[in-house]
């Protein structure tokens, strides 16, 4: 497939399925060490489920993002407005065996756009497992910058579980 065989388009509740498919085999297990983005070192268990993802879909003020090659669903971006001026992304997705060809941060512009025009969002702000040094310095190279903000990582079991003790989430954020 070439660049211009894709699209964006908002998820429905039809896509499901595959986005807890194409986002657990991108953050967990041995399909996510196809790419770089993997979780697998660090998390046992689900990235997501059914139940969370349709959540997010109903969810006001928010949306599930997509990349589409036809039918196929080969990247996710969850984006969520904060308040009058911000906006959340989480969830960046591309396929495992896609990744590092760009997709990952066209998304991201995408999603970056979409949070300007529909929601004024001035500022876009994510949370990263501090453990993931890689992708924290990827976003870096983007334009985000940590805030000094940290998180403690979920206990929810749906969430994954840790290999390793002391994880939390680091805040980062961007100007738009």
């Amino acid at each position: 497939m070439t660049r211009a065989d894709f699209h964006y388009r908002r998820a429905v509740s039809g896509d499901i399925t595959r986005i807890v498919a194409l986002v657990n085999s991108a953050y967990r297990g041995d399909s996510s060490r196809a790419g770089w983005t993997t979780e697998a070192d660090i998390l046992d268990g689900q990235r997501v489920d059914a139940e969370e993802i349709a959540s997010l879909i109903a969810k006001p003020d928010a949306l599930i993002l997509l990349r589409a090659e036809g039918e196929k669903i080969t990247g996710t971006a969850y984006l969520e407005k904060q308040d009058a001026r911000a906006a959340y992304l989480g969830m960046l997705v591309i396929a495992p065996p896609l990744q590092g060809r760009g997709f990952g941060h066209e998304l991201m512009r995408e999603a970056e756009r979409w949070a300007q025009k529909e929601w004024s969002a001035e500022r876009m702000r994510m949370l990263v497992i501090m453990a993931r040094h890689e992708l924290i310095a990827y976003y870096e190279r983007r334009g985000y910058r940590r805030t000094g903000a940290t998180e403690p990582f979920p206990t929810d079991p749906r969430f994954g579980l840790p290999k390793v003790s002391g994880l939390y989430l680091v805040a980062l954020e961007k100007s738009l």
